[in-house]
């Protein structure tokens, strides 16, 4: 028998109802401007769609000319709720969302089933919300692809790039990291904060501080992978909440990447 996990931040981070959510993330792509590459990798940030769904929508309409060749998406995203070691699989065979079920890639986890650094936690997956967010626009966008979910907690950069060596494929094969920047500071600190973690990505240079971005271990995974793998940062979009929907007192940093195979 297969086992699922059910969405756990519909209706709060994004629509519960099926139509709704793909009217909200085909409007979010639709107003979106795509860059002009082709992606092996994308950050991408996870708040609330109407804090955070422009700048990831960004992201994913650049991947509209290549998504008929794309089969497995490998996702990473920090533990927010659960403590964990390493790397957690959530030992599940597929991810529901409102738009339909995703399977998950067996023959991926196997791969790094061995590595140390990997385990299984299906409670470190249950209440994330990293992961579950960026899925509507993968379904969105993809015609049928395959998921590897990685929840990371506590990993230093080089196990979280080895992992990514593991299952580094090809161009059917795209490597998503999830996160935001900073939280909670002043607008304008924030913007000066974000501009510096920005620079910092675009220049290959980690590690990323959590408090710079909290998916800050699975962005400095991905560019170590980026420097072997000679990949090339772009900067598709840099805001906050501040610019989106919320106040200016107390904003969240949110940016959008693509990693594309350097010339």
């Amino acid at each position: 028998m297969s086992t699922v996990r059910p969405p756990a931040v519909a209706g709060m981070f994004y629509a519960a109802e099926a139509q709704q959510l793909a009217h909200d993330v085909q409007q979010f792509l639709a107003e979106a401007s795509p860059f002009d590459l082709i992606p092996k990798a994308l950050i991408v940030p996870h708040a609330g769609y109407i804090y955070s769904g422009a700048i990831a929508a960004t992201a994913y309409a650049t991947l509209q000319p290549i998504a008929s060749r794309i089969r497995r998406v490998v996702l990473l995203g920090p533990t927010h709720r659960v403590a964990v070691r390493g790397l957690a699989l959530p030992g599940v065979d597929a991810f529901d969302t409102p738009l339909g079920r995703v399977a998950l890639d067996t023959a991926g986890a196997h791969a790094i089933g061995h590595l140390p650094q990997v385990g299984i936690s299906a409670g470190a997956h249950a209440l994330e919300h990293s992961l579950e967010v960026q899925l509507p626009f993968l379904q969105s966008i993809l015609t049928d692809f395959t998921l590897l979910p990685l929840a990371v907690g506590v990993a230093t950069a080089e196990e979280v790039a080895e992992v990514l060596e593991n299952v580094w494929g090809g161009e059917e094969t795209l490597i998503v990291i999830s996160s935001d920047l900073s939280h909670y500071l002043p607008y304008a600190t924030a913007q000066r904060v974000d501009q510096a973690t920005a620079q910092s990505i675009l220049k290959l240079q980690q590690p990323i501080p959590h408090d710079q971005a909290c998916g800050g271990t699975p962005i400095s995974g991905l560019i170590v992978a980026a420097q072997k793998h000679r990949l090339a940062p772009h900067l598709l979009d840099l805001r906050n909440s501040g610019d989106t929907a919320g106040s200016h007192d107390q904003v969240v940093g949110y940016a959008a990447f693509a990693f594309t195979p350097a010339n």
